[in-house]
């Protein structure tokens, strides 16, 4: 199996990911669902006055780390990313999930914004293996 897709088994579709961001020089970690997708970017929705989205935009540099969350054993991926923030009406139809109605309502709630990590390096680890492997963007 080519790198990439060993990377796309462990990320498609919502996952839990830790999400560091960085406020005054310092790493800020929290736990959010983001989806993973085949353009190596990752996507999820949030509440435009959350820390992390004024962290997002004072300083993009962000990380996150993916893992199946079943077995130990399972592949995990580790992401520096470029943080970005939309709030335009089309990115948050795009992305509007269900299960979102119970934070938002609705997709025009102006306090739903899109966060979208675009991966500048991927660094995929296999614990049965000890195999790692780095994918970086072109």
């Amino acid at each position: 199996m080519e790198l990439k897709e060993k990377i796309l088994a462990v990320v498609s579709g919502p996952h839990v990911n830790a999400v560091a961001t960085v406020d005054e020089g310092k790493p800020v970690v929290r736990f959010m669902v983001l989806g993973g997708f085949d353009d190596m970017t990752f996507v999820g929705g949030t509440m435009k006055s959350s820390a992390k989205v004024n962290q997002i935009k004072k300083n993009p540099q962000s990380a996150l780390t993916t893992w199946s969350g079943k077995e130990f054993s399972d592949p995990y991926v580790e992401v520096l990313a470029i943080g970005e923030v939309h709030d335009d009406l089309e990115t948050k139809k795009q992305y509007w999930n269900p299960m979102f109605e119970k934070h938002f309502q609705s997709v025009d709630n102006p306090d739903y914004v899109i966060l979208k990590f675009i991966a500048q390096e991927i660094v995929y680890h296999e614990p049965k293996t000890m195999e790692i492997e780095t994918w970086k963007r072109g």
